[in-house]
């Protein structure tokens, strides 16, 4: 199955509401960073998040999600733009096994991966200044977060759902999420039977791994409403960057890092935190492309 999102809004005008699959995506994460499974649940649930985010955007380029926590995965970051390509990573991609108990049953522990911190939405509006705003981490499950997040700092009743499910052999089995807004003046009576049907909804990660697509997932959600899908976008895991973008980050350095590395080294090297490409810059390159002296 192709991962994808939609999203939909209630023909009463009263709900908008967007769901994802994104296994394939998380799983070239994972493949990507070689995380170990608490790392990919948790890296997983802010992909499935952004791919999402950008879409509840009017406009702008991308959206970019970062969590930084005094847990062991010290920082998670997500970034997704308008066609639908995401990427992101951890601090720490190799972090030990952490289980929770919870109904008899372990899972892996994200929260405690992340720690107590601070979660920030950054928007590039195509301004010359992006936008960005932060909160304090409510729980470190990150759907709960965001859930906050749009409550508190946008202004609009929200809850998001995020799920991955990772199996013994470190694979993903299965990655999506929801996220569900409501528009205003809506009443008591949609509200409630929204509540019951997120009460009775489960696990969003077994209703993916058993098969259920992003429009049956909302079904669920949006149980007795009658809504039209107003868009859908196929989503990838992928990194946009190049030689030429990459030569952005040697012009940050100053001038004796470059010398001790063309010294020491005979070329610069700068490594993608998104993709783990590695470029590098000999001086003869640099001289000409470079737009300063060292």
């Amino acid at each position: 199955m192709e991962d994808y999102m939609i999203r939909v809004l209630t023909e009463n005008k009263q709900i908008r509401a967007l769901a994802v699959r994104s296994t394939n995506l998380v799983e070239k994460a994972h493949q990507t960073h070689k995380t170990t499974p608490v790392a990919t649940a948790a890296l997983g649930r802010a992909l499935s998040a952004v791919s999402m985010m950008i879409a509840l955007e009017k406009s702008g380029e991308k959206i970019g999600l970062r969590i930084i926590g005094d847990g062991p995965i010290d920082r998670i970051i997500a970034e997704a733009n308008m066609d639908g390509e995401v990427k992101g990573f951890v601090g720490k991609p190799q972090i030990d096994l952490m289980l929770n108990e919870n109904n008899n049953k372990k899972k892996l522990d994200v929260k405690k991966a992340i720690g107590n911190g601070e979660l920030y939405v950054r928007k590039m509006m195509g301004l010359k200044e992006p936008y960005e705003s932060k909160i304090r981490l409510i729980s470190g499950e990150i759907g709960e977060d965001l859930t906050y997040y749009y409550t508190k700092s946008e202004q609009v009743p929200s809850s998001v759902g995020l799920g991955v499910l990772v199996d013994k052999d470190s694979y993903v089995k299965a990655a999506g999420g929801f996220i569900i807004q409501l528009l205003p003046e809506t009443p008591e009576e949609t509200i409630s039977k929204l509540e019951s049907n997120l009460n009775s909804l489960g696990s969003v990660s077994r209703l993916i791994e058993a098969g259920k697509t992003p429009e049956e997932l909302l079904e669920i959600v949006l149980k007795g409403f009658s809504y039209d899908i107003t868009q859908v976008n196929e989503v990838e895991y992928k990194c946009n960057c190049s030689r030429e973008r990459t030569l952005e980050i040697v012009n940050t350095l100053n001038a004796d890092e470059i010398k001790q590395s063309l010294e020491e080294d005979g070329y610069v090297e700068v490594t993608c935190h998104y993709c783990n490409e590695s470029y590098r810059y000999n001086e003869e390159y640099l001289k000409e492309h470079l737009e300063r002296e060292w």
